[in-house]
């Protein structure tokens, strides 16, 4: 018996949740192609890959340098202080990366925000995840990013 009046209370409470959430504007965006079609993201991407280029060219530079040492010590020593630098110039690289990535991250949500509010949408959902249903928004939103 209890059973049976928890079901009905937690039914009638959805069906008053229902007409509310019916009357909500939804709009889907898919948000890897936003990012992808991104011009500044693009931009980002090359920056990182030259300076993938550069320390790929500094990590010869430094092999080469390690192998002309003539002692098994002298080696060591400067492949040690090879290694930590390495381990230095990665990190700072992927800090500035990461760092950058998250602004312009910030950027197309704003502009999401902004392209929802202006079309009148009380919620924007990841394309990804929805099955059915909303409008979508993308095509509007990569226009605007660029």
């Amino acid at each position: 018996m209890k059973k049976s009046i928890l079901t009905v209370l937690l039914i009638l409470g959805l069906v008053g949740v229902t007409p509310a959430f019916a009357e909500s504007r939804i709009a889907v965006v898919d948000v890897p192609a936003v990012v992808a079609k991104s011009a500044q993201v693009q931009a980002l991407k090359k920056e990182q890959q030259t300076k993938i280029q550069d320390l790929e060219k500094w990590l010869k530079t430094a092999q080469a340098d390690v192998e002309k040492q003539q002692t098994k010590e002298g080696k060591e020593k400067l492949l040690e202080k090879y290694n930590n630098e390495f381990a230095k110039k990665k990190e700072a690289i992927a800090k500035d990366y990461a760092a950058r990535l998250q602004v312009v991250e910030k950027s197309i949500s704003g502009t999401i925000a902004q392209q929802a509010k202006a079309k009148g949408y009380d919620m924007v959902i990841s394309k990804g995840i929805v099955l059915y249903g909303g409008d979508d928004i993308t095509a509007d939103v990569a226009k605007v990013v660029k």
